[in-house]
């Protein structure tokens, strides 16, 4: 499990999937804010359903984050919390009161009262855990990267694949968040041009390593410091930029150069502090990647550059920064403008080409929930209407027709979210970035990584 002590260190995943609001800065630079006003019109409608009965396995810092994360979600009960080290396990009791708390995640599976499985231990225990959950009849949240391995993966996404009655979501948090969404379908009108090339990064300077007076409790803890175990940067906090510019893109790469090094935290670790990486795809589109552990100037930022303008999208906001050729949309004249440097952007917000609440002197509220939060709705409200559908089937039909079942359940109309389809397919390439990080080599992607038999 996760059992790493607290630490204010461990802000990996929540500092990339939290954000932050930086309208002052982007007030100095120049950008018009983007902005998802409502959900996406083609969003299906979300219904309050009865709660679902939730279980936490790994109770680290990100485990702690995800149980209180779910403390706030209108259809989570949090009944199951696991974890191997007693210290952690009866931390995370606190905030979940009534919750039945083991340390062997086999027992939490063979609870028939829990419903859904949050997996959120260290990348390289997933495995055993969401095939045997899934097995179980458990609907699964695993945390991103689904594993270490693209064998791994590969076992995870084909349980998963194969679970037709069960809900799997892998943890990548941005596609269930609305404003992506809305900057998605603003990106593919065609308003930014011709796709140029993807920037992103990722600075924040802390160490990853933990103490312990027990050397093997701190071996243990420091698992993203060995190359046995860790996919580093690219791995732990990349593949959430990967995922996103293959998304944009509506494509995989085709290779990937890496380049890596410790520079300022010589401490013995095996992963490297400091990281770039060069994705290749079609079209000769670009996408440029770095990330360090030893400064944190300019924090985490995604940038796509096209012929007429560029976005940048920082935490839960985006500004659209246009060229002086670039062709008039219509609806820049009601837009929030914000003056960066010599430059100025425009704020992409849903529904901006109405002029009512667009004064320019207006502070645009960012939004108050995650996108861990997003996923956490979709997901729950996913488990519901899957339970729901199976249900009614179950109450007409023959309930051991599993085929049946998964049939009926695969018309259902879901919510947005990653599936293990999108889970394997940006963990392969946080893998093999991270491998072409190691080596400092170019890495030529194969289809057969991205497929199941």
């Amino acid at each position: 499990m996760n059992s790493q002590p607290p630490s204010a260190a461990d802000f990996n995943r929540r500092d990339f999937i939290r954000g932050g609001s930086i309208a002052t800065l982007m007030s100095m630079l120049g950008g018009v804010e983007l902005r998802a006003a409502e959900a996406p019109q083609d969003a299906p409608a979300k219904s309050s359903g009865p709660k679902v009965r939730c279980g936490v396995i790994g109770l680290g810092a990100w485990g702690r984050e995800v149980v209180g994360t779910l403390q706030r979600q209108a259809e989570a009960q949090v009944v199951s919390l696991c974890d191997t080290y007693g210290v952690m396990l009866r931390r995370a009791a606190t905030n979940a009161p009534g919750a039945t708390a083991v340390d062997d995640y086999h027992k939490m599976l063979e609870d028939k009262s829990v419903q859904a499985v949050f997996v959120a231990t260290p990348t390289h225990l997933h495995k055993d855990i969401v095939i045997e959950a899934l097995q179980a009849g458990k609907h699964v949240f695993c945390e991103a990267p689904m594993a270490s391995t693209i064998e791994d993966a590969k076992a995870i996404a084909k349980a998963a694949r194969d679970a037709g009655a069960q809900v799997f979501q892998p943890g990548l948090s941005l596609r269930s968040d609305p404003q992506r969404h809305f900057l998605l379908q603003f990106i593919r009108t065609g308003a930014i041009g011709k796709d140029i090339m993807a920037r992103a990064q990722w600075h924040k300077k802390q160490s990853w390593r933990f103490t312990s007076a027990n050397p093997d409790r701190e071996k243990e803890i420091n698992w993203r410091l060995s190359k046995e175990n860790s996919l580093g940067l690219a791995g732990e906090v990349g593949i959430h930029h990967f995922d996103g510019m293959c998304w944009l893109q509506k494509a995989l790469p085709k290779a990937v150069t890496g380049f890596g090094s410790i520079i300022h935290w010589n401490d013995g670790r095996e992963v490297p502090d400091t990281v770039q990486a060069v994705l290749e795809f079609p079209g000769g589109v670009q996408g440029m990647y770095d990330a360090t552990l030893a400064n944190s100037f300019d924090g985490e930022a995604e940038v796509l550059l096209g012929s007429d303008a560029a976005v940048m999208m920082r935490g839960n906001k985006a500004w659209l920064f246009k060229e002086v050729d670039s062709p008039l949309l219509g609806w820049e004249v009601y837009a929030r403008k914000e003056v960066f440097y010599k430059e100025t952007g425009i704020a992409l917000v849903a529904n901006a080409s109405k002029s009512s609440g667009t004064d320019e002197n207006a502070e645009v509220a960012a939004y108050t929930n995650t996108p861990l939060s997003f996923a956490f709705e979709s997901f729950l409200t996913n488990v519901n209407e899957v339970i729901g559908a199976v249900e009614d089937f179950t109450a007409t039909y023959d309930a051991a027709d599993k085929k049946a079942i998964a049939k009926h359940v695969a018309g259902l109309k879901m919510q947005r979210a990653a599936t293990w389809k999108e889970g394997l397919e940006a963990t392969v390439v946080a893998i093999k970035a991270n491998e072409a990080i190691l080596g400092g080599k170019r890495i030529v992607f194969e289809k057969e990584w991205f497929e199941l038999a």
